[in-house]
C-alpha cells in the first residue's frame, strides 16, 4: 500500500502547479523507495527502461527542430500564407485540418499531427491569421478561443480516427478487455465499427466548425461595444 504514495505526490504536485516532468519523476522515485527499492536501483530502472524503449523518445528530437523553425519565422510565414487566401476562414481551415487529421489517423499516421509539432507552430497561427483577415485585430479572448478550437480539432480527429486503423494500440486494448469478459471479436470488426463513429464525429464537429466563424463574429462585435 505504501507504493500508492506516488499517486499522492502526483496529485499534490499538480495542485501546486509544479513542473509536470519533475512531479512525475519525484512520484516515480517515491514509489520505488516506498516499494523497497534503493534510490540508485530506482535510477537504474529509469535508465534501463529508457534504453529498452528509446525508440519511443525519438519523437522528442522533432521538438528542437520545430523550435528552430519558429525562431526562423515559421509562424509568420504561415500567417502570411493564409492571410493571402481570401476564402480562408478560421472555421474552414480547422475543418480542413480535422478531415486531414482524421484520414491520416485512420491510416495509422498518428504522428503527422499533434499539438507540439503541428497545432502550435502552424494550425493555430494560420487560424488566427484567417480570423484577423476577416475581422481585424482579435481581442485576447477571441484569440484564445481560436487556439482552443485548433487544439480541439486535433484531439477529436485523432481520437475518433485512430480506431479505424487495425493495428493501433487502442484496438488491441479493446480486444483484450472484451476477451477477458468472454466476448470474442476480431480487430477488423472493431475497426469497421469505428467508421460510423468517426463519420458522426466528422459531421458533428464539422457543423461546429462551420458555425465557428459566426461565433467569432459575434464575440468580436460584443467586445467592441
Amino acid at each position: 500500500m505504501l507504493s500508492l504514495i506516488g499517486i499522492a505526490v502526483v496529485v499534490l504536485g499538480f495542485m501546486a502547479r509544479q513542473n509536470p516532468l519533475l512531479v512525475v519523476t519525484a512520484a516515480a522515485l517515491v514509489t520505488g523507495v516506498a516499494g523497497g527499492m534503493e534510490p540508485l536501483e530506482v535510477v537504474a530502472t529509469f535508465g534501463r527502461a529508457f534504453k529498452e524503449n528509446r525508440y519511443v523518445s525519438v519523437v522528442w528530437v522533432v521538438l528542437p527542430v520545430i523550435g528552430l523553425l519558429e525562431r526562423a519565422g515559421l509562424q509568420e510565414r504561415a500567417r502570411a500564407l493564409i492571410g493571402a487566401i481570401h476564402a480562408a476562414t478560421a472555421g474552414r481551415l480547422l475543418l480542413l485540418y480535422f478531415v486531414l487529421r482524421q484520414i491520416t489517423a485512420a491510416l495509422g499516421l498518428t504522428s503527422l499531427g499533434g499539438h507540439a509539432q503541428m497545432v502550435r507552430p502552424l494550425i493555430a497561427p494560420m487560424a488566427e491569421a484567417a480570423a484577423e483577415h476577416h475581422h481585424g485585430p482579435l481581442p485576447e479572448e477571441v484569440r484564445a478561443s481560436v487556439r482552443a478550437h485548433a487544439a480541439a480539432a486535433d484531439n477529436i480527429a485523432l481520437f475518433f480516427g485512430e480506431d479505424i486503423f487495425i493495428a493501433i494500440a487502442s484496438i488491441l486494448l479493446i480486444k483484450g478487455f472484451l476477451a477477458q469478459n468472454g466476448i470474442l471479436v476480431e480487430p477488423l470488426e472493431l475497426s469497421v465499427w469505428a467508421i460510423p463513429t468517426a463519420l458522426c464525429a466528422l459531421l458533428i464537429h464539422g457543423i461546429q466548425m462551420m458555425l465557428f466563424d459566426r461565433h467569432l463574429a459575434r464575440m468580436i462585435a460584443e467586445g467592441r461595444r
